[in-house]
């Protein structure tokens, strides 16, 4: 069987990280791996404002929420199902399409969230 062409070990070096192939000391994967999910606080308080995008269409921003994927993706979902609109997450906020903030505080209210703007 044909080697993979990978390097593992190195006599000069030592132990090469498998994903980018340097010294297992000075990995760099270990460097760009994402920050750990913040814990979703009792009391979340979402900032509310309205973007204007280079082509002429508007987004509202939600803000200041946890960066915790799990927690966003929920909250987007429902978001966009409730708006009837896309949206997108960011780290820590959420992206709607079009002027939402009406609809939104009511809603973000209504799910236990302090809401600002």
């Amino acid at each position: 069987m044909a080697g993979s062409g990978r390097i593992v070990y190195s006599s000069d070096k030592g132990r090469v990280c498998p994903g980018c192939g340097w010294p297992a000391e000075d990995c760099h994967c270990s460097k760009n791996l994402a920050q750990p999910e913040e814990p979703v606080p009792v009391k979340v308080t979402a900032k509310l404002r309205l973007e204007n995008r280079g082509s002429g269409k508007h987004v509202t921003v939600v803000d200041g929420l946890p960066n915790n994927a799990a927690y966003l993706a929920d909250l987007l979902a429902a978001l966009k199902k409730a708006c009837g609109t896309g949206g997108r997450a960011f780290e820590g906020s959420l992206e709607l399409q079009g002027d939402q903030r009406e609809r939104l505080r009511d809603l973000l209210t209504r799910r236990g969230l302090a809401v600002k703007g």
